[in-house]
């Protein structure tokens, strides 16, 4: 299949879906109000509560729940052919992934911008609400451990690389000080400032590699994983104006211009899609994801379709950055459609690689020799990029090089390929890190929340000590699980984790639209969320039945047993309280639960 053709069906569908289901969503499901006051107006503390410019905003969310997901997961998941993933991307993402994220924002921005626990509590009491809060925190711990996995195996001995990623974190805190002090409000100048030494940092990597600072900057896997847990304290502890914003929205618009550019490279060389539209490994024994395409694809392709994670960033730090109701279609539907075309985008670059080359990276070296597959151009590859790549399982480094080979049949680019490689690692980086440090914030606003429940003088936000306190223990309790791990005991686990918080953010969902005296539009939540429940928890027992009991991966197997009993009971106490307010409130009369719906 000829890739424009899906690039082109690809945009047409999300485009549609933005333009009227979304639409239907905001308007006659939501009712958004923009004369309604919003918490970042009524609670301006100059630190988590902050009116934001719309498209600053917009370039943050993206670029927080555009981390690992819409890239890797397609790239793995290309294992089972083109068509699978391509299909769950487009119908899951308009019907599922966009819906899920709009609707958990909206009920954030009512409660004040709490979270998703809170919200929880609120609707289905404080049992509810305080089993959520437990479900929430186990599972984001994992899903921080899987998301850092990918950095690590893209920059393990490769100061080149680590030196562009790093230096976007001073860039980012300098863009931040210019925005607040020096130049405030004037955002398009931060933006070429940022963009331009981002840009610098790739040009002069290679000269650092041989000197003290590239000895220094040369990382193993070990390194780095505490490197990324530190990286993700000071996100989470520093003021959201420093670090976090700054640093996002120039991620995002550093995305969306390396996006772009695969689109116009993908319209000049036209490649063709050499992956099969559908493979041998649908029915399982795939050499990159384990099991069958069903339930496998659906847990593997996360964020770029459906992910609990979004649900966490859009009761997170967004609800509280809101500068306007309005603002919430955009932001909440619009950066999921976004996020479904980056990983159309991942998608067509792994599977345009010849297959054989694919699976050479994406392999084990002793894997790979099981297959019997002789690799194409991969030897032409690692002289042209200047780096070794096969080897290289987690989807990150054969994304790079699938966009490296589509430019490489421009003539006029193929000396600068090496440049290009190591700015898509960098741009693959940046699209995780900001995953990393939005989730670590987080987490540190669900671990107070908790926390302060029991001591009440550690629920304080004003508190120095709390802010680093929750901080520093969010960061060592997954970057100890990423220091620990490795792609084959993670991964599965971080896919299961992240879905089965979808299935939860779904149910209360449908609980909040029930209050609303909404339950007419409940289908829009209540089926995807029980597609991806049975997905969910489908996989969970072949994992633990099939791949962690039988290789005595123990740990595993219980961590496993503790998210299935989570989404249970969480779902079961949802259906009761639902059977409970059905006939409760009329249809389309607005409730007022303190004055937040």
């Amino acid at each position: 299949m000829n890739s424009i053709v899906l690039v082109i069906i690809g945009a047409l569908i999300l485009i549609l879906g933005y333009r009227f289901y979304g639409a239907f969503i905001a308007a006659k499901v939501l009712v958004l109000d923009e004369t309604r006051k919003v918490p970042s107006e009524i609670y301006n503390d100059g630190k988590d509560y902050v009116p934001t410019n719309k498209w600053v905003l917009l370039g943050h969310h993206f670029a927080a729940i555009a981390g690992a997901g819409p890239l890797i997961g397609p790239v793995l998941a290309a294992q089972f052919g083109y068509l699978p993933g391509a299909l769950w991307i487009l119908i899951g993402s308009v019907a599922a992934g966009a819906v899920h994220d709009i609707i958990m924002l909206f009920a954030s921005v009512r409660f004040d911008g709490e979270s998703i626990a809170e919200i929880a509590k609120r609707t289905l009491g404080k049992r509810i609400g305080f089993i959520t809060s437990i479900s929430v925190i186990f599972i984001l711990i994992i899903t921080m451990a899987g998301l850092g996995l990918p950095v690590v195996n893209s920059l393990y001995n490769s100061p080149w690389g680590t030196f562009t990623v790093g230096s976007t974190i001073p860039i980012a805190i300098f863009v931040g000080i210019y925005l607040k002090y020096i130049r405030p409000g004037k955002i398009v100048e931060g933006t070429i400032i940022g963009m331009t030494l981002i840009l610098l940092a790739v040009i002069f990597g290679p000269q650092i590699e041989n000197t003290a600072l590239g000895h220094f900057l040369t990382l193993n896997t070990k390194q780095l994983s505490v490197v990324l847990a530190l990286y993700g304290f000071c996100a989470a502890a520093l003021p959201v104006w420093l670090l976090l914003l700054p640093r996002d929205y120039l991620s995002t618009y550093m995305k969306l211009g390396v996006i772009g550019a695969l689109v116009v490279g993908i319209i000049l060389v036209r490649p063709q899609l050499q992956m099969p539209a559908i493979t041998q490994y649908v029915h399982g024994g795939g050499p990159v994801v384990g099991g069958k395409v069903f339930p496998f694809l659906f847990i593997t392709i996360a964020c770029g379709a459906l992910s609990g994670f979004h649900s966490l960033i859009s009761t997170g730090t967004t609800p509280k950055l809101i500068k306007n109701e309005k603002d919430i279609y955009p932001i909440g539907y619009g950066s999921m459609v976004l996020e479904a075309f980056v990983a159309l985008m991942a998608l067509i670059a792994a599977t345009a690689l010849p297959t054989a080359d694919y699976f050479a990276i994406n392999s084990l070296p002793d894997v790979f020799e099981k297959l019997n597959l002789v690799p194409k151009d991969l030897g032409m590859l690692e002289s042209l990029v200047g780096e070794t790549l096969s080897g290289r399982p987690g989807g990150s480094v054969s994304l790079a090089v699938g966009m490296t080979y589509v430019f490489h049949n421009i003539p006029i680019l193929s000396k600068i390929m090496p440049y290009w490689y190591h700015f898509c690692i960098m741009f693959e980086a940046l699209f995780i890190l900001t995953t990393i440090d939005s989730g670590t914030r987080i987490g540190r606003y669900l671990l107070q929340d908790l926390f302060g429940k029991m001591y009440k003088p550690l629920a304080k936000k004003e508190s120095k000590f709390n802010l680093i306190f929750f901080s520093a223990l969010m960061s060592v309790t997954w970057g100890s699980l990423l220091y620990s791990g490795n792609i084959s005991t993670i991964w599965p686990l971080f896919g299961v984790a992240n879905q089965t918080l979808a299935g939860i953010a779904f149910a209360i969902g449908t609980s909040v639209l029930i209050d609303m005296g909404k339950r007419k539009y409940t289908p829009i939540t209540i089926l995807p969320m029980i597609f991806i429940s049975v997905t969910t928890i489908t996989a969970s027992i072949e994992n633990i039945f099939d791949n962690y009991i039988p290789n005595g991966k123990t740990v595993l197997t219980i961590l496993s047993f503790i998210i299935l009993a989570m989404l249970i009971i969480i779902l079961y106490e949802c259906i009761k309280s639902w059977k409970k307010n059905w006939n409760k409130y009329s249809n389309d009369k607005i409730l007022t639960v303190t004055d937040n719906i």
